[in-house]
């Protein structure tokens, strides 16, 4: 079977400690160009894996035997890049949010259709074994109707992950359009969809900037959000985490309650209505806290549903409807009003 060739156009920690690790480890894959606007950068990542250096991405697209690249670029530049990979013929998987505005979202799906090429986002949270797991239970009805949920995501801030540090990109309104609903806040939108197994409807909102004083977007964001079936719930985003990171959902059900990602140790604890408490080492959601040794599965789900000629099981039609969301967030925080998604 022929390899799939690779090129990674953005060389900052994303791309550094995620998407070329998981390439590499993935026997199916030939990393063969980076490319990074930073050229002491991205020579060391081009000769770490042996891969030809670009600083302009318009060059390395224009290379035909690149089947495929990671957009791994600050948030503005996720959508021209994506489109314009999809219409030099490549597959595209693009770092969430996927875009900053519906129409974004919505020109980058139609040039994957025109283009007939796979575009996936990089929603990691669906592949966690304790996320599936408890999907299945929903699905399955042993939970019952669902009652309510609360999921958190919070650490201590880019910066701390950030390739430039304090400087990053990630703190300027600008170059990020959104800060931490969109960097964490967007993980939880999708994933609750994915586990809840159905849309929001309606979104109260507080994005706040409290604790990064020199940025220039949120740092801290609760909302409360509506299903369609009427299941309502809480979801917080922040930059303001200083001891260690909350990435936890806890489901509230007619039979049980979920505890997902709540314990260091059982990542999915089950409390029964009976009294009955069920625990499932199922291993760890993956961490900036952590050693970046987890694999998110997004590699791997992008390269087999290209060999499989298969929409991604993220796919961008789904990155639209979990940024949708988190746009309505902002709408809801600015008008100080309730709003429909």
């Amino acid at each position: 079977m022929n390899k799939i060739r690779v090129g990674v156009i953005g060389c900052g920690s994303i791309a550094k400690y995620r998407h070329l690790p998981e390439y590499l480890g993935n026997q199916l894959v030939d990393i063969v160009a980076v490319c990074d606007i930073v050229e002491d950068r991205v020579n060391e990542i081009a000769n770490d894996y042996d891969a030809q250096a670009y600083t302009r991405y318009e060059e390395l697209l224009a290379q035909s035997d690149i089947d495929a690249v990671s957009v791994c670029t600050p948030n503005y530049l996720h959508a021209p890049i994506s489109i314009a990979a999809l219409n030099a013929g490549k597959h595209v998987l693009c770092e969430k949010p996927m875009a900053i505005s519906t129409e974004e979202a919505e020109a980058m799906n139609e040039a994957a259709a025109s283009a007939g090429k796979n575009l996936m986002i990089g929603h990691n949270q669906r592949f966690v074994p304790s996320h599936q797991k408890a999907r299945l239970l929903i699905e399955s009805g042993e939970i019952g109707k669902i009652y309510s949920f609360r999921s958190a995501f919070g650490h201590g801030g880019p910066e701390q992950w950030s390739a430039d540090g304090e400087d990053s990109w990630f703190f300027k309104k600008e170059e990020a359009f959104i800060g931490a609903m969109g960097d964490l806040g967007v993980h939880k939108t999708d994933l609750l969809r994915f586990i809840l197994g159905e849309e929001f409807k309606e979104v109260g909102a507080f994005v706040e900037t409290s604790a990064k004083e020199k940025a220039s977007v949120d740092d801290t964001a609760v909302c409360v959000l509506k299903t369609e079936s009427g299941v309502i719930g809480t979801l917080a985003a922040s930059w303001s985490y200083v001891s260690r990171e909350d990435n936890s959902t806890i489901i509230y059900g007619e039979n049980a309650i979920l505890r997902l990602e709540d314990d260091p140790v059982n990542s999915l604890i089950i409390q029964y209505k009976n009294g009955e408490i069920v625990k499932y080492e199922l291993g760890g959601i993956q961490s900036n806290d952590g050693d970046g040794q987890t694999t998110t599965h997004v590699i791997d789900e992008f390269i087999t549903s290209i060999l499989e000629k298969r929409t991604p099981a993220v796919s961008g039609a789904e990155g639209l409807k979990s940024l949708q969301v988190v746009l309505a967030a902002l709408e809801s925080s600015n008008t100080k009003q309730f709003t429909a998604i």
